[in-house]
């Protein structure tokens, strides 16, 4: 299945839940298994929450969604400032993982979350500030030992780029 899906929505925190449900029928629908399905959810989850708090002067964020038979792709974008690219670059392309933040820390750990559950995580820079989300397909229900394990998806093997 082919699919393409597009909303542009309040940068409200509600609309993180509404993100949740339609990306999640979406994907449902497209036949992914529920593990892949609820990997997009929360990485989807982060970067909306991202967008809601880092988008700038106007009033809407957008999603994207496109779907075919190998990979599945998700974009969440604002017009707001973009991450710092020199930082991302050092944080999350290294072999070692980044630090975590401390226990009581309301935040640092979107990104990571993303790279963790996603095949590949991208970040595009200003004006149009876009974190896209992908995953392959074919890795559908591969590996659900890996997760009982405790093994993240993705792990080490996953891709984060910054582009500006």
């Amino acid at each position: 299945m082919d699919a393409v899906f597009s909303i542009s929505l309040p940068r409200r925190a509600y609309t993180v839940a509404v993100v949740r449900d339609i990306l999640g029928t979406l994907l449902s629908r497209a036949g992914l298994c529920r593990g892949c399905v609820d990997d997009f959810l929360l990485a989807a989850s982060e970067a909306s929450a991202n967008a809601i708090e880092h988008g700038g002067s106007t009033a809407v964020y957008r999603i994207d969604a496109e779907i075919d038979p190998d990979w599945c792709e998700v974009r969440i974008s604002h017009t707001g400032r973009a991450p710092d690219s020199q930082a991302l670059a050092e944080r999350f392309s290294s072999e070692r993982p980044p630090p975590l933040p401390e226990l009581d820390s309301e935040s640092g750990r979107g990104i990571l979350l993303m790279r963790r559950l996603m095949d590949e995580v991208y970040f595009e820079g200003e004006p149009r500030v876009t974190v896209l989300l992908r995953k392959r397909r074919t890795g559908c229900d591969e590996g659900t030992d890996d997760l009982r394990s405790g093994a993240y998806p993705g792990g080490a093997d996953a891709r984060l780029s910054v582009r500006v």
